[in-house]
């Protein structure tokens, strides 16, 4: 729990951050991510941002499975092994749909779910707070290995967590009202991403530490009783309140590629790529380990253009930009068609987290994790020096943009005071 509250305490910092950038420009997350890499240059982000969206989704949707078919024995409705198949195909036509609709549909089925869904949860809390069965994890004292454990955990769900959203960060918060204070931008967003997940990673640690089984929905059961049924059936709601907002983040990605095309085909897309990744984790032997391991695998990327995100918008151009650069042709734009120093930058950074990563296979092990006995720093190593190295790179060519009027937004984000 320790891992989680700090982790997410600095990941939420972040992801606030980010936030205030989508409603500083108006601009989504990908758009913005031209300023550091170049008109084209960012197409390379853009098309991992694609691919990563189309593979969260199959993801989401896997997680949630055995709660389902759980949930249908609970009922006395059992199948075969297709059932999980059936059920995954329905969630993925319903969420399609919803991202097919776009972000008024977004926004009026987070609005109506959401009280249900808090109201159950604090029910389950107490609940859960209120069994007998729980054992003292705590005594086990933390040697050496316990704190490569723990790196690994903060890599994983502790900063990692934070750190997968802040692609899609701006991508929302950008149709928040110009009117509105910074300061109130930040601590909503940073709240709306530190309080649940904390209070749901402290939920399962609860219910783990019963001991009284380890498939996640017979531990529901087993803790719930005869509210079981409901919170099973509500657990259903999480993949399609994530994935549509992954689906529709995807839209944005191929936009931001410049690909001309229906912006209903990428949620179908999505939908089909999702559905291969889904059934592959659905015959994967250690799915723990896997949505572990698919987590790793984000941060790798992620963090060092995080890095590079933030030393580029609120380091060397102090939150004063032209947005109208970032839409125009690379030929025109002061922006340029492709950065150098953002591709190298994060080429470095990459390296750097690879050198402290903790892979699936050995091959993606990197050499110092290997000298620490399995110590996992790539969140840390890949955004200082991504960050750092595009500070060195492009500090003498990048400055805040003459069009904008200066305002500083981390002051402003401070001080209350609206933009």
């Amino acid at each position: 729990m320790a891992v989680i509250i700090i982790g997410n305490l600095l990941g939420a910092t972040l992801f606030g951050l980010f936030c205030m950038m989508g409603h500083r420009t108006g601009a989504n997350q990908l758009v913005l991510s031209r300023l550091a890499f170049g008109r084209r240059g960012a197409y390379l982000v853009c098309a991992g941002q694609l691919l990563m969206s189309m593979a969260w989704v199959g993801v989401n949707t896997w997680v949630v499975l055995d709660f389902a078919v759980a949930a249908l024995n609970r009922m006395g409705i059992h199948a075969g092994s297709w059932m999980p198949y059936a059920i995954a195909a329905i969630i993925m036509i319903i969420q399609i749909a919803l991202a097919v609709k776009g972000f008024r549909a977004i926004q009026v089925f987070e609005r109506w779910t959401m009280p249900i869904v808090l109201l159950v949860m604090a029910v389950m809390t107490v609940l859960a707070l209120t069994r007998k069965e729980f054992e003292p994890l705590a005594t086990h004292g933390a040697g050496p290995g316990g704190i490569v454990a723990m790196s690994q955990l903060m890599t994983a769900i502790g900063v990692g967590w934070s750190i997968t959203w802040l692609v899609y960060a701006s991508d929302y918060t950008r149709f928040v009202p110009a009117g509105e204070a910074p300061k109130k931008v930040f601590t909503a967003t940073a709240l709306g991403m530190f309080l649940p997940t904390v209070w749901l990673a402290g939920l399962g640690a609860a219910l783990a530490s019963s001991g009284s089984a380890t498939d996640p929905a017979q531990m529901v059961i087993t803790a719930f009783g005869a509210m079981s049924l409901p919170v099973l059936l509500l657990v259903l709601h999480g993949p399609i309140a994530a994935n549509i907002v992954v689906m529709y983040s995807a839209s944005l990605a191929a936009l931001s590629m410049d690909l001309r095309t229906g912006r209903w085909k990428i949620p179908v897309a999505t939908g089909v790529t999702a559905s291969a990744v889904l059934i592959w984790f659905l015959n994967a032997h250690d799915v723990g380990e896997s949505f572990k391991q698919w987590l790793v695998s984000l941060v790798f990327w992620m963090a060092p253009w995080a890095g590079i995100c933030l030393v580029d918008f609120y380091v060397l151009r102090r939150a004063r930009i032209s947005v109208d650069d970032c839409y125009e042709p690379g030929s025109t734009s002061r922006l340029g068609d492709f950065s150098k120093n953002g591709v190298l930058a994060l080429v470095a950074g990459l390296v750097a987290a690879w050198s402290f990563q903790v892979g699936a296979v050995s091959a993606l092990t990197g050499p110092l994790s290997r000298i620490t006995g399995g110590l996992d720093l790539s969140w840390l190593t890949g955004m200082l020096v991504g960050g750092g190295a595009y500070w060195l790179l492009a500090r003498k060519s990048v400055a805040p943009s003459p069009a904008e009027t200066e305002v500083n937004l981390i002051v402003g984000a401070v001080s209350g005071e609206p933009r």
